[in-house]
């Protein structure tokens, strides 16, 4: 086991945990935020930078510290180390050009994206973006496409970090997509467009951080937030069959993977329970699913409501006499 300390909180953790992982079990503002890095899958991590850390002492045996940022996704912890995440300026000015870098390419469309709401990028670009970009230059362009009959591609807001490509190659036989041509011109493309169509395809939907891989199913029906996310479960010979389904009135418009409090997929299901099983009946529902309360998605929900009136019930006892009119 080895102790660190992150933000000035100590932790003990088991030997071989990077960083980021010991950050998230103190939770809160002091796990740094990853675009790229997936616990559930393999070799992820390293890309989009945004997980840098200052280490201000190595550890116990040697403590002098790292002399420059570390990516916390893949950097091991070593007894006796003390880490810096939001208590350091230089680490908040590093996340700032890697959110402006992210942003260079990326369109600000989030008012037609199916991704708002849900987008991670969103949530990074409003803690650590700066208020304007300084970069001058035309954006890139793509076509939007389809690949497969389930899931469109749109490329201009690909951060490339490599999540779907990941999956596709872990959770599938045959991998039919993944990043062509190198630098300023890199993109998530099919060879020769072909289609991705295999059992688990769709979980490239749930994986990717921004709004570059959507589910056809559901672009324009409705935004996310006005839309009720249930708990629900069904007999699946495929995957574990334990889903989120998302109601508007009586009808489920779209069925996602169950997250945990990092906002990764617990379980990874299959097309059949994601795009075919839209039915109340295909599902036993078990209860209403917890939405942080800080989420756009919890606005006009069950649990941000119930506080809200509480809120009113408060200050209802207090307002009567400042509030009253002046009688003449």
């Amino acid at each position: 086991m080895a102790k660190v300390t992150i933000d000035g909180i100590e932790i003990e953790v088991p030997d071989g945990t990077t960083i980021l992982n010991a950050a998230r079990m103190i939770g809160g503002k002091t796990a740094p935020p990853a675009m790229c890095y997936y616990s559930k899958l393999k070799q992820t991590g390293g890309y989009c930078r945004t997980c840098l850390v200052k280490v201000a002492a190595g550890s116990t045996k040697d403590p002098r510290p790292m002399p420059k940022l570390v990516v916390s996704c893949s950097t091991p912890v070593q007894d006796g180390m003390v880490v810096q995440n939001m208590t350091s300026p230089e680490v908040l000015e590093a996340r700032k050009g890697v959110v402006e870098f992210l942003l260079i390419n990326h369109p600000l469309d989030c008012p037609i994206c199916d991704q708002a709401g849900e987008c991670k990028l969103q949530d990074l670009g409003y803690e650590h973006g700066l208020e304007k970009t300084r970069y001058e230059f035309g954006r890139r362009k793509f076509e939007m496409i389809d690949i497969g009959d389930k899931i469109k591609l749109t490329m201009t807001r690909c951060i490339l970090c490599y999540r779907c490509v990941r999956v596709a190659e872990q959770l599938t036989d045959k991998r039919v997509h993944g990043v062509m041509n190198r630098g300023d011109v890199a993109e998530i493309s099919t060879y020769i467009q072909n289609i991705v169509g295999n059992d688990f395809s769709g979980n490239v939907i749930d994986v990717c951080p921004v709004g570059a891989l959507t589910d056809r199913t559901f672009r324009f029906k409705s935004r996310i937030w006005n839309v009720k996310p249930m708990d629900a479960h069904r007999d699946c010979k495929k995957c574990c069959g334990k889903a989120i389904v998302w109601y508007q009135g009586e009808e489920i418009l779209k069925v996602s993977a169950r997250k945990d409090q990092n906002d990764e997929v617990e379980n990874f299901i299959c097309n059949e329970c994601r795009f075919d099983k839209k039915k109340t009946a295909d599902w036993v529902i078990e209860k209403p699913t917890h939405i942080d309360d800080k989420s756009v998605i919890a606005q006009n929900h069950y649990e941000h409501l119930k506080e809200l009136k509480m809120g009113h019930a408060h200050l209802v006892k207090k307002l009567p006499e400042s509030n009253q009119p002046e009688q003449k």
